[in-house]
């Protein structure tokens, strides 16, 4: 069996790099997705689904290097289960409501920012080929390591 998923949406904070005992380098970053919608009653209702994303090997040092809070995202993965409970990662926010975040292995991640839609997305060294490309901030397509 196989199952894959799509998410597009923006960062919630910086990712965050690691390395595993044997080297590997694991990227954690979550993303927010949207939908606005109008109930049944007229009211406009407005919804937020959390994603926590890791993503493993050279894709994870490109997404750490080049992704800040706020940029655009789409990641295909797979999701995967909270071993205590089966489904999602279930908490207690702060203001003490029950929250549930979505974890998900990511197998392809794509930066959809353009050139200053994240004010502090500047990767300094990657240079895209400018006039509202959405790989701004990219490493010429031959230098990408994945």
């Amino acid at each position: 069996m196989f199952h894959t998923l799509i998410i597009a949406g923006n960062l919630g904070r910086d990712p965050e790099m690691r390395y595993t005992p044997s080297g590997a380098a694991v990227t954690s970053f979550s993303v927010a997705t949207n939908r606005q919608y109008t109930a049944s009653n007229g009211e406009t209702v407005k919804e937020t689904i959390w994603f926590r994303i890791s993503v493993w090997g050279k894709m994870a040092e490109v997404c750490n290097q080049y992704l800040r809070k706020g940029s655009k995202v789409l990641v295909e993965g797979r999701l995967t289960a909270d071993p205590a409970t089966g489904g999602p990662r279930l908490w207690t926010g702060n203001d003490g409501q029950a929250r549930a975040s979505f974890e998900v292995n990511a197998q392809t991640v794509r930066f959809l920012s353009s050139r200053g839609e994240v004010e502090s997305f500047s990767p300094g060294g990657g240079a895209g080929s400018g006039g509202g490309d959405d790989s701004y901030g990219m490493p010429p397509e031959d230098d990408i390591p994945f």
